[in-house]
């Protein structure tokens, strides 16, 4: 074979290639296409309505960023990162105390531990119209012990200071137990000669879980935060069902402006001009997460 200039092993090679090329072929159909027409479309003036479009330049990106449109963007990106932080909080946080209350094989506690994760199974979409009930004004089981304990009825998803805490409810039923259980699963790994010889030496349960447990969860808390940031910012259903971005745009996320303005306003250039800058934004954010917490989180065990 190397007088015909191939060297050994290029048909094993070939072969490879040619085993994964269908799956190549896939992600070019529908992840990188789709990406180079989102980028072409928002150099016309796209409209929905009409049948024909033109090339326009910059003038999409001249609006979103030093137009009329910047206010809509500063404003989505202000709600989106209200909400990553209360859904981090949750999760994390939150996550990690049930871990430590259930970090036992007691039976009755594994009951609780499957009671807590149970709602990651139920779809969006279904806990987002439960809630839609649970949180009415004038039916809802939250006015309704609201005003058997002498209190006043609150409008949970038409009142500005309201809507975004009724919308984090329903990701706090659904994802603490997911924080929970993968904490469970890294507490469960730590070895216990670790807690055995702190134990000798004196020190305290607050002691030994900032010590030991705390610095060896980090892979696991860098972990659950790059994931639930990058899908907390992604999130639209919950939004849709429950208060469609209102009231007066309180809880208007980034993705769910871009739906907005592709399906309501009908203007595909100005959303997907919109959707590049979520998408760079997230690059950029996820780059930087990934950068800064490699020197801080020890990978030991």
């Amino acid at each position: 074979m190397k007088e015909f200039g191939i060297k050994p092993g290029t048909k094993d090679h070939l072969q490879d290639f040619l085993c994964t090329a269908p799956a190549l072929i896939l992600i070019i159909i529908f992840t990188y296409f789709p990406i180079v027409k989102l980028v072409q479309i928002s150099f016309t003036d796209w409209n929905l309505l009409n049948d024909h479009y033109k090339y326009v330049g910059f003038k999409n990106w001249k609006w979103l960023f030093t137009g009329s449109g910047t206010k809509y963007l500063l404003n989505s990106l202000k709600v989106t990162f209200i909400y990553s932080a209360g859904e981090l909080l949750i999760t994390i946080f939150g996550g990690l105390v049930l871990a430590l209350i259930f970090n036992s094989k007691n039976k009755g506690f594994s009951v609780m531990r499957a009671i807590v994760f149970m709602p990651k199974y139920v779809a969006m979409s279904s806990a987002a119209v439960i809630f839609l009930w649970m949180l009415d004004t004038n039916n809802g089981i939250f006015n309704y012990f609201i005003t058997r304990f002498g209190g006043q009825r609150i409008d949970w998803l038409g009142n500005k200071n309201t809507a975004m805490l009724a919308v984090l409810m329903v990701t706090g039923w659904r994802d603490v137990g997911y924080g929970m259980i993968i904490y469970l699963a890294s507490i469960l790994s730590i070895p216990a000669d670790y807690y055995e010889a702190a134990s000798l030496d004196g020190a305290s349960y607050w002691q030994r879980l900032f010590r030991i447990t705390l610095p060896m969860l980090s892979p696991t808390t860098l972990f659950l935060f790059v994931t639930q940031f990058i899908a907390s910012m992604k999130v639209f259903q919950s939004i849709d069902i429950l208060t469609g971005g209102g009231p007066y745009r309180s809880t208007e996320v980034f993705v769910y402006k871009i739906y907005s303005y592709a399906m309501e306003d009908f203007r595909m250039d100005r959303a997907s001009v919109m959707a590049l800058a979520f998408f760079v934004l997230l690059l950029i954010i996820t780059a930087s997460t990934m950068k800064l917490s490699d020197r801080k989180v020890s990978y030991d065990m």
